[in-house]
């Protein structure tokens, strides 16, 4: 809004310094200052609203040090983060850019099946929360909307390189760069880093690229799936998610900046993208409210998430990472979250194989999540993130080389 305000006064009126709010850069930086400034002064009345309410989280007696003085603290601390990546998001945004819109519907979409599920857990004293059919039919459907429009809208576009034509007439040379839809996607650490999903269904024939969405579809249903649930299981104890999706996000940021930049782009040899650096703005928002979560977040935690922020943190990690062509680098980026998933289902797993062919269950680690299993070894939780934090940082470090290592 503040964006459309200030064009027509830099347009209309000519008003010095409005002209600055056309920069990406600048209004990233103020979405990073606006939404830590809501995230931390207006975080405490949200926190005390929701304890007034009565919104406590009820601890299940899991033998972990330290678990019962958690009980009774509010939940659903995710409102904090969803208020305070969209506030800034509306007011300095584009708001017709397809891949804004689609991280506001993400960020709705995600944090209303987290806010039901909190809702059930709380009010109705349900400790599953909402079923997980439910949540698996409320993550495909957000799936189904971001990889139809992905694959369908005109805007969502890439750009390849220019096509040189000759006017011997005029003797003048032009360089036209052509923009058209794909379905290519980028592989790490490979010198020719470009794959087109389209390429699984060449053997069915001429015209194969009109049923590519068949593949693509599919695959962003089960990206979104699989990091949003990774992030619900990450968050487990004090400033765990919040911290470690603060650094894959702001690592995300630097992709969409230099995929929407066409001379940083065509310097690093990368897919440009247009349109898409619109999405640093969102990124820098979101960075800003995960930040000022973590000073109420951090040990000893003055509230949590719940499903609402976790599920939501999930959803848009995992549109950015589709949105800039970069889902095959989330195994390394978001190894934590994949980590922690990985770790539930090899102890379920284990745990049924063995009591089907021993009849006594066993188990692979201490407790899942991952994070249990170290709080079961006797390491305090403080260090336990601290060291996840480390570990994030340096993947971080990893995914951001492979713009130039391939």
């Amino acid at each position: 809004m503040l964006y459309y305000l200030f064009e027509y006064l830099d347009k209309t009126m000519d008003v010095p310094g409005t002209g600055v709010f056309q920069y990406i850069t600048f209004r990233s930086a103020l979405a990073l200052i606006l939404s830590l400034m809501i995230s931390t002064i207006y975080g405490k009345k949200i926190i005390n609203f929701l304890r007034n309410q009565q919104v406590g989280e009820t601890v299940r007696e899991l033998g972990l040090q330290g678990q019962n003085e958690k009980a009774g603290t509010p939940t659903m601390g995710g409102l904090i983060i969803i208020i305070a990546t969209l506030i800034p998001v509306i007011l300095l945004t584009k708001l017709n850019n397809i891949y804004i819109i689609l991280l506001i519907v993400t960020t709705l979409w995600m944090g209303t099946i987290g806010f039901i599920d909190d809702y059930i857990k709380i009010f109705k004293k349900d400790k599953q929360g909402l079923k997980g059919i439910f949540k698996v039919i409320g993550q495909v459907g957000l799936g189904l909307i971001v990889g139809s429009v992905l694959y369908f809208h005109p805007g969502v576009t890439v750009r390849e390189k220019a096509v040189t034509t000759v006017n011997q007439t005029e003797n003048v040379i032009s360089q036209t760069p052509i923009e058209h839809k794909s379905t290519t996607t980028t592989i790490p650490f490979t010198k020719n880093n470009e794959l087109d999903y389209a390429k699984f269904i060449e053997w069915t024939g001429e015209g194969y690229e009109n049923w590519a969405w068949l593949i693509f579809i599919p695959i962003v249903i089960f990206i979104i799936t699989a990091v949003s649930n990774g992030a619900n299981l990450t968050d487990g104890i004090d400033g765990l998610a919040a911290g470690t999706s603060a650094i894959s996000v702001l690592a995300l940021g630097i992709f969409t900046f230099v995929s929407g930049n066409v001379i940083l782009s065509g310097y690093l040899n990368i897919m440009y993208i247009p349109n898409s650096g619109e999405m640093t703005v969102f990124i820098s928002a979101f960075v800003g409210a995960l930040i000022g979560f973590l000073w109420y977040n951090s040990f000893p935690a003055s509230v949590f998430m719940g499903d609402t922020g976790s599920l939501t943190i999930g959803g848009i990690i995992a549109v950015l990472a589709i949105s800039v062509r970069k889902e095959m680098l989330l195994p390394v980026l978001c190894a934590i979250f994949f980590a922690e998933n990985l770790s539930v289902i090899m102890q379920v797993s284990y745990f049924k194989y063995t009591k089907k062919r021993f009849g006594e269950g066993k188990r692979i680690f201490l407790m899942s999540p991952l994070h249990h299993h170290y709080q079961k070894k006797g390491y305090h939780e403080s260090k336990i993130v601290t060291r996840f934090w480390i570990v994030a940082i340096l993947l971080a470090i990893v995914s951001i080389v492979t713009l130039k290592l391939r």
